[in-house]
């Protein structure tokens, strides 16, 4: 113990020499560690509050756990008879609400400038998903903004969107799917293909010989055999099949002749198949008016079907959400009726939405619905969408760790440097301390507590500073701001003011890593000092 006050006393000497508070050397080291320490505490709790925030806003609006439906697997598909699952789904233990999920792309059209963008749909009737998206409404640059978007066309959309086109609340928005440009593209394909009696002229002159060599009238009736029937059957089902590429006129034709045929019955004697005596007649009439379609009139009635393919969808303006860009928002918030619209899928939703009460227990719940769900429904957690981000936010942390990390290991060698500096000013004095009979693990100590007294003030004093200006953040932001200087516009990071959240155990790891670092910075020379010649020191040598 003896020792150790002896080591201490004379190391907190060597701070302060000339008695006061401390010495410039000891102040040029603080300051560094301090620094370091600062930079680091603010950075990463800056950070932190980032984080928490838009994943934050993601979850107020996103589904925790979203349920696809793929019966035959591969690509989900939209689905119509949802609400049975959704209603099963909720009762499970955990689960706040299931609901209807829609979301695609579409162009933007206000004040006639154009944008792609995404829109996603809300269920207006969930009191959830509204207030989800009114948490996330600008109403410091938009104070009329609303989120009751009810089952008119009405719409909120993303500042980046208010933005780029001058909008606001009030004005008007079309709205424009690009799956319309899919059905503009899959209708100018029809007009270019040849017609049906092109097309398939063969398979129309052979089901033409077909009817005449095997189906005879008889009586009131009109028989055909098994094979003839097969024949013609699948024939027509060839092109009926090839329905993308056929003009609806000529498609409607096809129908025709299925159906007429469709409704054979099998007489039990003679084991043909047995239709209407007129049905011979009615069946060759359908071919007549597929073999003499006029084309040009054909096109022209596809044709004139665009004009209703392409025609926008005019919704209002009646809120704007502050979105970021850290993270991939909608551009546009829309009832479901005109997402399902736009989607170009009726009555159908292309997933079920759910929210837990716990969203960081999504992939727990999600095993639980495997065993609940019924066949073809499989979920989707958010955690798992939004692995890349996830992923992207851990890299930057360890970056961001990495980086700063050197402000503090530079003050350590620093430390070092002037630690040596001071072994060489006081070599006289350790000699006379060896020549006195102090033991190397004493005059170890005694630099080795210098480093841990500066290492101790530095990275309390930069913790203190650090919580200090995480505390006044606001006002620091606007005292830059009058400057004209903003190193974090809202206009990028979605938020007015800086969010920061202080994560006790990691402001702890900071604090004792810049103490052991400087701790160990003094250990070198002190190491060294220790091993150094008596009387070579009190020569001065």
């Amino acid at each position: 113990m003896a020792r150790r006050s002896f080591s201490l006393m004379l190391a907190w000497r060597y701070l302060n020499p000339r008695r006061a508070m401390l010495s410039a050397v000891a102040l040029i080291s603080v300051s560094g560690v301090m620094l370091g320490v600062l930079v680091l505490v603010v950075v990463m709790s800056v950070y932190n509050g980032l984080e928490r925030e838009v994943k934050g806003r993601l979850l107020g609006f996103i589904p925790h756990v979203r349920l696809d439906y793929a019966p035959m697997g591969g690509f989900p598909m939209p689905v119509a008879d949802w609400r049975e699952t959704s209603e099963q789904v909720a009762k499970l233990p955990g689960i706040q609400e299931a609901g209807p999920f829609v979301q695609d792309s579409l162009l933007i059209d206000i004040h006639s400038y154009r944008s792609a963008g995404s829109f996603r749909g809300v269920d207006t009737e969930n009191p959830l998903e509204v207030e989800g998206i009114r948490a996330m409404l600008d109403t410091e640059a938009h104070p009329e903004s609303a989120a009751d978007m009810g089952l008119d066309d009405k719409v909120v959309i993303s500042s980046k969107v208010a933005r780029s086109f001058g909008a606001g609340v009030g004005d008007t928005i079309r709205l424009l799917t690009l799956r319309n440009f899919e059905e503009v593209e899959r209708v100018f394909e029809k007009t270019k293909a040849p017609p049906v009696r092109e097309k398939h002229a063969q398979a129309l002159a052979a089901i033409r010989k077909q009817v005449a060599d095997g189906w005879a009238v008889r009586g009131e009736v009109s028989e055909l055999s098994k094979e003839t029937f097969n024949a013609i059957y699948e024939s027509l089902m060839v092109m009926y099949e090839d329905e993308p590429a056929i003009r609806e006129a000529e498609f409607e034709f096809i129908h025709q002749a299925v159906m007429l045929i469709d409704v054979a019955e099998e007489n039990a004697i003679t084991g043909k198949l047995v239709l209407g005596k007129e049905a011979p007649t009615e069946f060759l009439a359908i071919l007549d008016e597929l073999n003499t379609t006029d084309v040009e009139k054909m096109d022209a009635a596809v044709l004139k079907s665009v004009e209703e393919i392409v025609l926008p969808k005019e919704a209002e303006i009646i809120g704007v959400y502050q979105s970021s860009q850290m993270a991939l928002t909608p551009d546009v918030f829309m009832p479901l009726h005109l997402a399902q619209d736009l989607a170009g899928i009726g009555d159908k939703v292309q997933g079920i939405g759910v929210r837990l009460d716990d969203p960081y227990q999504a992939g727990v719940v999600a095993q639980m619905m495997m065993k609940e769900l019924p066949m073809g429904w499989y979920p989707v957690t958010w955690i798992t969408e939004l692995s890349d981000f996830s992923r992207l936010i851990e890299q930057q942390r360890v970056m961001m760790y990495f980086a700063l990390s050197f402000i503090i290991l530079v003050s350590a060698f620093s430390m070092t440097a002037v630690m040596f500096t001071v072994t060489i000013q006081k070599r006289r004095e350790i000699g006379v301390m060896k020549a006195l009979g102090a033991a190397p693990g004493q005059i170890v100590w005694v630099f080795v507590y210098q480093g841990m007294i500066l290492g101790a003030a530095g990275s309390a004093i930069g913790i203190g500073l650090g919580l200090l200006v995480i505390r006044f953040r606001e006002g620091i932001q606007g005292f830059l701001r009058q400057f004209g200087f903003d190193p974090f516009p809202a206009s990028f990071n979605g938020f007015n003011v800086l969010p920061a959240y202080v994560n006790p155990t990691e402001i702890g790891i900071i604090g004792v890593a810049a103490f052991l670092l400087c701790a160990g910075a003094a250990f070198l020379p002190a190491f060294f000092a220790a091993r150094s010649d008596a009387a070579r020191s009190l020569r001065n040598l």
